[in-house]
């Protein structure tokens, strides 16, 4: 029974060293998607506006 467990607990840990990091790596470019985009709508919005004339 301990063979079997043994082999059971190591493809688990397989399974997780694959999956976490790809699934770390969507999250955090989702993120960071999430990040840039608001500041670049923020800049749009200020493009708009006047650009005072002091001659």
């Amino acid at each position: 029974m301990s063979l079997i467990d043994s082999l059971l607990m190591t493809l688990l840990s397989a399974v997780a060293c694959v999956a976490l990091p790809k699934l770390l790596s969507v999250i955090m470019s989702a993120k960071k998607q999430k990040t840039v985009l608001s500041p670049s709508a923020v800049t749009s919005q200020d493009s708009n506006s006047e650009i005072p004339s002091f001659s």
